[in-house]
Order: C-alpha cells, then structure tokens, then sequence
C-alpha cells in the first residue's frame, strides 16, 4: 500500500518583477500557511517518510517547512528539476519512478499541473488546488509503477482556507 501526498507550494510574491519565476519566494501568506499545513500533515496517521521537490525557490521553501514539521532534516529533501513546469505525463513518471522502500511519499510543486493529477484519481472533488493544499492519494498498490486510477482513490483534501 502506497500514500502519496501531493502539496502545492505554499503562496508566492510577485513584489520583486527582477526575479524569474523559478526564483519567486514565498509572500507572507505563504510563510503563514506552510507551517500550519505542515502541522496538520504531520499529525497524520501515516505521514510522509519522503519529500521530493521541485526545486524552485516557493516549491523547495515549503518542502522545508513540511521537513521541520516532520522531523525530516532538509538535506534529505529530494530536489526532482523535472516537478517543474511539469506535464501530468512528467509527474506521473516521476511518481511511478518513486523507491518501492517508500511507502509515503509528498511531492511539492506546481499548478496547474499537480489540480491535473489530482483530478485524475476517484474520491473528492479537488478541482484547482489553492496554494499550500495538500491532496492525499490512497493506493492499493505495493509498487509506485502501479499506481493508477484504478487502485487509487483521493482519501484526504484539505486547504489552508479550510
């Protein structure tokens, strides 16, 4: 059996116009929010034991806070280039690429990639995910290659706003 927690980075500034998407930190609300949410996922009864990131600066900051959250130090976070500006295709791979010895995983990323995933699996509604929401995926399946809409269903969705 396979969780996967799918977490939208937390809410990023667009104040500084000098800073290429990729280097957009999070805004106050963002550095509100990430900790809180990580909070609610780290109480959790099967919380993620890995983190795999994106590594633009708004995706890898929230990782951050979830690791603290967590207890997971931050150098143990996995940075995947791939997460972003990612295609569902992409994010799938990535996903089916996952080491089997996880047995819950989060990824950080983006829109409107991650909403796109997301509606792809039964279970609630998800729609466009808000910023720092966290969409838990529950799967019978024992390897991440066989995670599939078929065996997967969204269990959990919670949002900052909630």
């Amino acid at each position: 059996m396979k969780t996967l927690y799918l977490v939208r980075h937390a809410k990023s500034s667009w104040d500084d116009f000098q800073l290429t998407d990729f280097q957009r930190p999070l805004n106050d609300r963002g550095l509100r929010d990430a900790p809180r949410m990580a909070a609610l996922l780290a109480a959790q009864s099967n919380p993620p034991e890995k983190l795999v990131s994106s590594p633009a600066e708004r995706a890898i900051t929230t990782a951050r806070f979830f690791a603290e959250a967590l207890g997971i130090a931050p150098a143990e976070i996995l940075e995947a280039p791939r997460i972003y500006e990612a295609s569902v295709a992409t994010i799938m791979e990535v996903i089916h690429e996952l080491d089997d010895n996880w047995n819950a995983v989060a990824l950080f990323g983006h829109n409107p990639a991650f909403s796109y995933v997301a509606g792809a699996f039964p279970g609630e509604r998800v729609g466009d995910m808000p910023t720092c929401a966290i969409v838990t995926l529950s799967s019978t399946a024992d390897a991440w290659a066989d995670l599939e809409p078929h065996n997967t269903r969204i269990s959990h969705f919670m949002y900052p706003k909630q």
